[in-house]
């Protein structure tokens, strides 16, 4: 990105929520906006901060987590580039419920609530675009939940390797996450990913070397997961 030319306009411009929006529309927008560059394991919020406003993040990688009885922590979500998150409770004016820390080195735009209530009662479409954005954030997170019940640990870990539909039959990627990340974000344990990736590759499926894994056979491996 040449940062010369960027400005929270020019990035608000690309979303969903905002492209409708005309020049002085997003200008009032980009008033209420700051940029946040976190550094890796750096903290955005804290379960029990005051949300007042929402993130968007233009780079990097975010996860969303929650504190579990153990001292451990649950992943419910990871945040890639172009997409938002807090809005919910943003509206609720609640404290956060998670807490969001940067995976890697991001570049975050906040959005003040002030500035998002005002476009809301300028502009109904805006107000119904909020609700499709928070309506597509709960469906996932019932296929999530649908998931965890009704799939099993195997075909969870199969789903999220093929999801990328750009990681190429026996071409060599990258996990996007750590296995440890991965293993919480699919509501396994890490031995329990383990013990599923080593059958995948004493099968034959695939093979994996640290964060590489090669795809050897999508086909085969979607008939695996049944």
């Amino acid at each position: 990105m040449d940062k010369a030319k960027f400005t929270p306009q020019t990035f608000l411009a690309r979303l969903p929520l905002f492209n409708a929006m005309s020049d002085t529309e997003l200008d009032a927008i980009a008033d209420g906006t700051s940029e946040h560059h976190v550094d890796k394991g750096g903290v955005i919020f804290q379960r029990g901060d005051a949300c007042r406003g929402f993130h968007l993040l233009i780079y990097g990688q975010v996860k969303l987590a929650a504190g579990i009885a153990n001292g451990a922590e649950k992943i419910i979500e990871i945040i890639g580039p172009g997409n938002s998150f807090g809005e919910a409770l943003m509206f609720m004016e609640k404290p956060y419920i998670v807490s969001a820390t940067a995976l890697a080195d991001s570049l975050l735009l906040h959005v003040k609530k002030e500035a998002v209530f005002a476009g809301i009662d300028r502009d109904p479409a805006f107000a119904r675009k909020m609700l499709a954005g928070l309506s597509r954030r709960m469906h996932g997170l019932i296929c999530d939940m649908e998931s965890y019940a009704l799939q099993s640990g195997t075909q969870r870990v199969i789903g999220f390797l093929l999801q990328d539909e750009q990681n190429g039959e026996g071409q060599c990627f990258t996990l996007p996450v750590s296995k440890g990340v991965m293993a919480s974000r699919l509501n396994l344990t890490p031995e329990h990913l383990s013990r599923i990736l080593s059958d995948l590759c004493a099968h034959g499926l695939m093979s994996v070397q640290g964060r590489k894994v090669t795809i050897l056979s999508k086909e085969s491996l979607r008939q695996y997961a049944g």
